[in-house]
């Protein structure tokens, strides 16, 4: 596998040979200075270019990269619409494991390449044309202290949305109830955990995209309680975890209302939790 110093040196290498290459930005993880440094790590890349048509109808002038497993190019594709901000992105795995994820931006967007996002660096600028950036961080991205209504919007949703997951379970449709169990029950757990670790760490760090972060600040009964609510495929274990998932919800929320002087919706659950096991009992 190619160093970082390597990688560093040919994406830098091309850019200074190219004359429609201005200026080289990268942002994400590798800017990231509390992110884990390892060998699966993105270059997220940015080049800042002109004549944007002459590299998107060049279908190989990416080659020089190194071999590649595959890429993608979201601009290009039609099942999954891009955002079409007027970049075009390289998604491209190599051979070797490397990874690069190199945006092309128009030149005139200099002044706005990085649409913010703190944790961006400038590597090349031959124009002196972009401006000054302070050092990354990845303050935006920190767990941020709840509001009244987030919090209890939070709830609802979660207890709400349980309901689906019993009636796919019920009816038999799998699919359905997992759907409804992962994408948006458990968000709502993991967006409680995540106000647990804000208020046990003072509301200055990232739990990461995901929550992925999460094992290293929660204890450990609570990361084992929620590794008990990714279920196996089959109708008993999606019924237990789900009731796990309403456990763990429940300690936390609660915990978290009372640091926050905030109201737990206790009807909500009692109501919802009974609904739920009458549910479990119903014959199909």
């Amino acid at each position: 596998m190619r160093s970082e110093q390597e990688m560093m040196q040919l994406i830098l290498d091309y850019a200074r040979n190219d004359d429609r290459v201005r200026a080289v930005g990268m942002n994400g993880s590798r800017t990231n200075p509390n992110a884990p440094k390892d060998r699966f790590q993105d270059y997220d890349i940015v080049f800042l270019v002109t004549d944007m048509k002459s590299f998107i109808r060049d279908k190989h002038w990416m080659d020089c990269f190194g071999s590649r497993i595959i890429m993608q190019t979201p601009e290009d594709m039609k099942l999954i619409p891009p955002e079409l901000d007027g970049n075009f992105a390289y998604l491209m795995l190599f051979s070797d494991g490397n990874r690069i994820d190199l945006t092309l931006c128009p030149v005139e967007k200099k002044e706005t390449w990085n649409n913010g996002d703190k944790l961006s660096l400038v590597l090349l600028d031959k124009d002196r044309a972009l401006p000054h950036l302070p050092e990354p961080t990845d303050q935006d991205y920190w767990v941020k202290h709840p509001s009244a209504a987030f919090y209890g919007d939070c709830c609802n949703e979660f207890w709400w949305v349980s309901t689906y997951v019993a009636k796919g379970l019920w009816r038999r449709e799998m699919t359905y109830a997992m759907d409804h169990l992962n994408m948006c029950v458990r968000p709502m757990l993991i967006k409680m955990l995540e106000w647990k670790v804000g208020l046990d760490t003072g509301f200055s760090l990232s739990t990461g995209k995901n929550g992925k972060y999460l094992e290293k600040y929660l204890p450990n009964q609570s990361w084992l309680a929620l590794m008990s609510t990714y279920p196996e495929g089959t109708y008993a274990a999606v019924w237990r975890a789900l009731f796990a998932a309403l456990d763990l919800f429940r300690s936390t929320a609660k915990e978290v209302a009372e640091r926050l002087n905030y109201e737990y919706p206790l009807d909500d659950d009692r109501n919802v939790t009974a609904y739920l096991k009458r549910v479990q009992q119903m014959e199909t």
